[in-house]
């Protein structure tokens, strides 16, 4: 609704018509999405960027955990167990 609404295609009353909410709502929902709408493209930090993030993090831990073991491993062999 609130896209078709920015549109300016239909007016508010039809809009509301056609999905049987009141126009003061659009109204609402356009302003508060416009007032929100520079956060998306302000974002410093993505969802995708914070799973890139978490990943190599998990990447790193495995490689440390990797390591320690085939340390532990030797030691074993050294020690005959």
């Amino acid at each position: 609704m609130v896209l078709e609404a920015l549109k300016e295609r239909e007016t508010l009353a039809e809009i509301a018509k056609k999905y049987e909410v009141h126009p003061n709502q659009i109204t609402t929902w356009k302003r508060e999405f416009l007032d929100k709408a520079e956060d998306v493209f302000d974002r410093k930090k993505t969802a995708q960027d914070e799973e890139a993030v978490e990943s190599d993090t998990l990447y790193q831990q495995i490689g440390k955990l990797k390591v320690e073991n085939d340390f532990l491993k030797k030691s074993l062999k050294k020690l005959g167990l």
